[in-house]
């Protein structure tokens, strides 16, 4: 047998398969499933996004290689940018992803090296892992709990992993966390990066789903910023355009230029009509924005008040598409997310994102109000 390469050993994980397993155990069985395990958005694009697509997959012109984004979509990313987070940009400071995971998967390879450190916060999202082992680098998780508001101290992080470290990845509004930064916080990450040369990847992909009237915050809407940060953002949860494999990466072309030469080699572009149903999301009149993040904090009110009514105080989250649930002190993750299975449920058990998330659940709000509701009811007998 040809064994395979010594970095899968650190990306093998089997909560997923073994949660999918138990789902279709229970579906064979005749149990109805309420699924809010995975955050894929259960509505489709706005209807004029989809009508572009479709004109534009008629022409006959559009089936060759695309190598790179047409100017078009790197002027609507500018365009909304601006609009939306006062943030000016121009062309040659957006870099085009098969979306937002595409580009945190290869930015390790863009600019680590054996021994070299990546800081990402735990839990997080499992591609900020991962990037570093499939890149053969050092990897230093920052804790995220309650007791720092999901925003650890970076003065905490020892001298050594400062000196080594060439990368560090936060995500607000956060996945799994739900939490949501302030400016403070963001000049603090980038005097961190400036002090100590570390570049810092913001992952902005809940940009458009933030609650409570409070503002979407770019990181690069702070002073300084684009000397040494990156956000990546996607069309995946803002325009429901998960599946369509579209997003993007912005700051100063000298810091995108390594994930650029990478991505020239890895692949050739996104799919033309693609591009051009983005490009005329991004500029809109993001009627559809405001109703996508009302429908959204309608169901985040609707599901947590009723969790709240059977007794399982979770906290409320600022923004994004989750909620990140502490679970009553007997059950782990794991046990706790296979007999929500039992009562019809699917969860993602918190350790998946990392071992501080041991003792919480990740809940998608992926479902109609009535099946959030329901979905709560079921789950009352674990509370």
């Amino acid at each position: 047998m040809i064994e395979p390469s010594s970095r899968l050993k650190n990306l093998a994980t089997s909560v997923f398969s073994d949660l999918a397993e138990k789902k279709r155990e229970k579906l064979e069985q005749g149990l109805d499933m309420i699924d809010l395990s995975i955050g894929s958005p259960d509505h489709a694009p706005p209807q004029f996004v989809r009508d572009c697509l479709a004109e534009e997959v008629k022409k006959a012109s559009q089936y060759g290689y695309a190598i790179s984004s047409t100017q078009e979509f790197k002027e609507a990313v500018c365009h909304y940018y601006r609009a939306r987070y006062d943030v000016p940009l121009i062309p040659e400071e957006v870099l085009q992803l098969m979306g937002s995971q595409d580009g945190l998967a290869h930015i390790a390879l863009a600019y680590l090296d054996k021994g070299d450190v990546i800081i990402a916060p735990d839990p997080g999202y499992p591609i900020y892992s991962a990037c570093a082992h499939l890149a053969g680098a050092e990897l230093y998780l920052l804790p995220l709990n309650e007791e720092n508001n999901f925003m650890p101290n970076v003065d905490d992080i020892p001298e050594d992993i400062r000196r080594r470290a060439k990368i560090m990845i936060t995500n607000y509004p956060g996945n799994p966390t739900a939490a949501l930064a302030n400016e403070d916080y963001f000049k603090k990450l980038i005097q961190f990066g400036l002090k100590n040369k570390v570049l810092i990847l913001h992952d902005f992909a809940y940009s458009e789903l933030i609650f409570d009237n409070n503002k979407p915050l770019s990181i690069l809407h702070v002073e300084g910023a684009k000397e040494i940060a990156i956000e990546f953002n996607s069309l995946s949860k803002s325009f429901n355009m998960a599946g369509a494999r579209i997003g993007y990466v912005v700051g100063s072309p000298t810091l995108l230029a390594p994930l650029a030469i990478v991505k020239s080699h890895v692949d050739y572009g996104v799919f033309q009509p693609i591009q051009k149903a983005a490009s005329v999301a991004l500029t809109s009149d993001y009627q559809f924005l405001e109703e996508h993040r009302n429908t959204y904090e309608a169901r985040r009110n609707v599901f947590v008040n009723t969790l709240h009514e059977i007794g399982w105080n979770v906290r409320k989250p600022d923004g994004g598409m989750f909620v990140w649930g502490k679970i009553p002190e007997q059950f782990t993750s794991l046990d706790f997310s296979l007999r929500c299975i039992e009562n019809g449920v699917i969860v993602t058990p918190g350790h998946a994102f990392g071992s501080v998330g041991e003792g919480y659940v990740r809940i998608a709000l992926v479902q109609e109000e009535e099946k959030l509701i329901e979905a709560a009811n079921r789950l009352k007998p674990l509370i």
